[in-house]
């Protein structure tokens, strides 16, 4: 009986002990279930105090396209912005001031040079705007594709906020004595676009060149280094036309150098960058080789001066190929949405030349997915020296794409596997050409910081060499000269 009884005393307690596992397991259960079915909407709450406007922050999530600003203002919620721990666990990356490869100091421009232009105007004697409260929207439109002062300012400005998200590139110094590179905020491209047209004597544009010139002249950086460690933006071709000629001696950053004396601007000096793309990107493009029905893709200004010349002459070749589109086309009325789905449908897209070697149109392709044709000898590309281009390009020299029935044929002998790796690469680096704020892991921003770091050895070594002969040393010089003079000639330039 004793014994049946603690065999009964025992099954009541492992039955009790199983129950009360039961019931923490659920309560911790639950707690975690409704723990992550909280936190699945939560990264907007997080960062919306970088960009409060909900109207910026709303993006289409449907499996088609996006507008071109639908993929500029968002938080970054992709993986992109988190990283793994050695235990393997994903924790979000911000912004480490410690870890950024570039210290940038930046001129405090008055608003006319920057966000004035963009109707922002400062309380007071306020030079920038509070951008954690609100962001001064940019026009778009055709202004958007050299829109890359905008970013990189909007990058800059946002450095040092504690809790922003993503990792960073370049960060904002206050003392020019510890940056790698002095920053011109001067949005060179929009100042053109808007301002280039004569007012009386003077065009307003050429006014703030002019005030531009003269304020760096007198700054005690460009002094230190002539130029050599400041950073320019130029990115439109006939952006800072007039200075450009007296502030050679700074880093440009531009879409190509078609309009450049080599002395002025070249590859070894300066930073090539992508232009913004107007079209829309292609989001969850599971489209393939057979889906894609237009194999050759060309709309744009098709009778062009200077190098894009070619251009007629292709269309006069292409016009009339089998699965081939070339037509004239613009931005006016449906042309940005008809472009998007033209893009959208082909295997291959032409960049030809226009008046200067670039255009958007690359770039446009590139978040198509749509392989790009580059017909273009004296196009330079943007980070080509850390980007293979030929993995997700087809280049083409001038002379063979102007003789009868080669380009075509070379078209037409790319099978499904090649293109399909292209393919398959071209969604793999589209993040490297797309502008964000707040910026994202290795996106456009970053990429040209990235591409400013890389020159900063170079501008060092130009810097030192520019010191060999220093002030103090030459006046040491002179005065050695002096003393070893005739005691005679050194009396009478005394007295002089």
């Amino acid at each position: 009986m004793a014994v049946r009884n603690a065999s009964s005393h025992g099954l009541v307690t492992r039955s009790y002990l199983f129950f009360l596992f039961t019931v923490v397991s659920l309560v911790l259960f639950s707690g975690v279930f409704f723990f992550l079915l909280g936190s699945t909407g939560s990264q907007l709450f997080i960062y919306q105090s970088l960009l409060p406007n909900p109207k910026i922050l709303a993006m289409t999530n449907n499996g088609s396209s996006r507008s071109p600003n639908q993929n500029r203002f968002h938080p970054p919620t992709s993986k992109s912005s988190f990283s793994l721990d050695e235990d393997g666990s994903e924790e979000f990356q911000k912004c480490n001031p410690d870890k950024a490869v570039l210290k940038v100091f930046m001129y405090d421009l008055p608003p006319e040079f920057h966000f004035g232009m963009l109707d922002w105007k400062g309380k007071k004697k306020g030079v920038w705007p509070d951008i954690r409260s609100v962001v001064p929207h940019h026009p778009g439109g055709l202004n958007l594709q050299h829109s890359i002062e905008y970013w990189l300012t909007l990058d800059l400005l946002s450095s040092r906020f504690p809790d922003r998200p993503g990792p960073c590139t370049a960060v904002r110094v206050e003392s020019s004595k510890e940056a790698d590179v002095v920053f011109v905020p001067f949005f060179s491209s929009l100042s053109y676009n808007r301002h280039s047209k004569p007012h009386k004597t003077m065009s307003r544009d050429k006014l703030l060149q002019e005030k531009l010139v003269e304020f760096l002249a007198a700054q005690k950086e460009w002094k230190r280094s002539g130029g050599r460690d400041h950073v320019i933006m130029a990115h439109h071709p006939n952006s800072m036309l007039d200075a450009r000629m007296k502030l050679w001696p700074a880093l440009f950053i531009i879409a190509d150098f078609g309009r450049y004396p080599p002395n002025i601007a070249n590859v070894d000096k300066d930073v090539v960058a992508p232009y913004s793309h107007v079209i829309r990107a292609f989001v969850n493009d599971s489209s393939g080789f057979d889906s894609r029905p237009t194999l050759l893709y060309f709309q744009g200004a098709i009778y062009r001066k200077d190098g894009g010349i070619i251009r007629q002459e292709l269309f006069y070749l292409l016009k009339d190929e089998e699965h081939v589109h070339f037509s004239f086309g613009s931005v006016r009325a449906d042309g940005i949405r008809n472009a998007s789905q033209g893009m959208h449908l082909s295997k291959f897209c032409l960049n030809i030349a226009g008046d200067t070697p670039s255009s958007n149109r690359l770039f446009d392709a590139i978040v198509s997915h749509c392989v790009p044709v580059i017909i273009s000898d004296e196009i330079e590309l943007p980070y080509e020296d850390v980007l293979d281009y030929s993995e997700f390009c087809i280049f083409v020299r001038t002379s063979d794409a102007l003789k009868k029935g080669f380009l075509i044929n070379l078209i037409r002998s790319i099978g499904r596997d090649e293109w399909t790796r292209m393919w398959k690469r071209l969604k793999e680096i589209e993040h490297h050409f797309e502008f964000r704020y707040p910026s994202q892991k290795d996106d456009a921003v970053q990429m040209i910081w990235q591409a400013v770091a890389r020159k900063v050895p170079a501008i060092c070594l130009q810097v030192h060499r520019s010191r060999r002969f220093s002030r103090r040393f030459s006046r040491s010089v002179n005065e050695l000269k002096v003393n070893q003079m005739d005691p005679t000639v050194r009396k009478i330039l005394a007295t002089r």
